[in-house]
């Protein structure tokens, strides 16, 4: 596993330690194994950010303290300029770039998103989270996978959906996808 999971896991130790969690109380929370968890924290396993999500509003504690080591400072206003923001390599195939990863208090994630295609047709495994998401195509073919319902979505389209639904992007016609994805 890369280094910024090692870290995170880390940083999910400490919060544990330092609250008095026993660690079964967070993989409950997580909805997986005492030893998945463990493995998390050790830094052997990717968290996900939507399970990291769940831990840092039960909690109380900013996603991007368990993301970043970073403690969000903007109250008013943060800007992100053309291309940047935080990025969230969690998965394969998927790059995330957090869009208000400095403003203290959001209510909800905004995420520039990119969804590669998958080499000799692979598909991406559906993942559900808490809330709901709502995803605006900029560029590209986009595949979307709600439970058993296949969409396609084109430049200008948009779904809003319930997040606790297995979902997934696939991105088309060999090519990138671009979107906006806000969780709320």
């Amino acid at each position: 596993m890369n280094d910024a999971i090692k870290q995170i896991g880390q940083r999910l130790k400490g919060l544990r330690e330092v609250l008095d969690i026993p660690a079964k109380e967070i993989a409950e929370l997580c909805d997986i194994s005492l030893e998945h968890y463990e493995k998390i924290e050790a830094g052997e396993a990717d968290p996900s950010v939507y399970r990291l999500s769940k831990i840092s509003k039960r909690f109380g504690i900013d996603l991007n303290v368990l993301l970043f080591g970073e403690e969000p400072n903007a109250s008013r206003y943060f800007l992100t300029r053309s291309g940047q923001g935080m990025s969230v390599d969690r998965r394969k195939g998927y790059e995330f770039k957090n869009l208000a990863h400095g403003f203290r208090g959001r209510k909800v994630e905004p995420f520039m998103t990119k969804v590669d295609p998958l080499p000799n047709g692979e598909r991406h495994s559906q993942n559900v989270h808490d809330g709901q998401e709502f995803d605006f195509v900029f560029r590209g073919h986009l595949e979307v996978v709600i439970g058993d319902k296949v969409m396609d979505l084109h430049p200008g389209d948009s779904i809003y959906f319930d997040a606790h639904q297995p979902h997934c992007f696939q991105a088309l016609d060999n090519e990138p996808v671009y979107f906006l994805a806000i969780i709320i």
